[in-house]
């Protein structure tokens, strides 16, 4: 299968799987596929600064759990690899216990590695064009919702998101002047402003369950 042939998402539900996709270096590997493979181990190497070794190693984990998979191309012992899908789903919730922990885990995991590169992105910015720093959006919203509309609201900003997709895998796509820009999503019930308003959230009431949130 070609990278422009690539589904749109991979589905993980192994807890097995989640915990190993939960590796800093690995959500790293895959996102760079992603958007710059097909690649070797030796060229992992240089994106990342880790050894050959600990690259090669990673990519095999993450080719047994079918995130990544071997590239055609390849000469003698570097064989390039490429990502398996755009994009990665995992349950927001589950009552398998194990599942549930080791999907938090990964949300953490990956909350984490998204801050990191927003803060790395605040220190640089007053060396782009002014043009991108007005651009560039920072801020947030306190919205009264429903579960039902929190996900009738993710679902319209995948229908505004979803036409821009195809620019990542064909650069013949994308207009005069596009470059790469990361759009991180997150909604969470806000427990602060709840606990300040005397209010509490019964765990037991009725919500969706097994529903994977997709997540870059």
């Amino acid at each position: 299968m070609g990278k422009h042939e690539q589904p749109r998402s991979i589905s993980l539900t192994d807890p097995r799987a989640l915990r190993a996709y939960a590796h800093p270096t690995r959500m790293r590997l895959v996102g760079m596929l992603r958007a710059d493979g097909p690649f070797t181990a030796t060229r992992a190497a240089e994106l990342t600064g880790e050894s050959v070794a600990s690259c090669s190693y990673h990519l095999r984990i993450l080719a047994k759990y079918g995130l990544v998979e071997e590239a055609p191309g390849g000469r003698g012992r570097e064989k390039p690899w490429r990502a398996t899908a755009r994009y990665t789903d995992w349950p927001g919730d589950s009552e398998d216990a194990s599942v549930a922990e080791a999907a938090d885990a990964l949300s953490a995991a990956v909350a984490e590695l998204y801050f990191g590169r927003v803060l790395r992105a605040m220190e640089d910015r007053r060396s782009l064009p002014r043009e991108w720093r007005e651009a560039e959006q920072l801020g947030d919203s306190l919205l009264y919702l429903t579960p039902a509309e929190l996900t009738a609201l993710g679902e319209r900003v995948d229908d505004l998101l979803r036409p821009y997709e195809d620019r990542e895998t064909d650069p013949s796509l994308r207009p005069e002047g596009a470059k790469p820009v990361s759009v991180l999503r997150i909604a969470y019930l806000d427990r602060e402003t709840l606990a300040a308003q005397g209010d509490a959230i019964d765990p037991a009431a009725p919500g969706r369950s097994d529903d994977p949130d997709t997540r870059p």
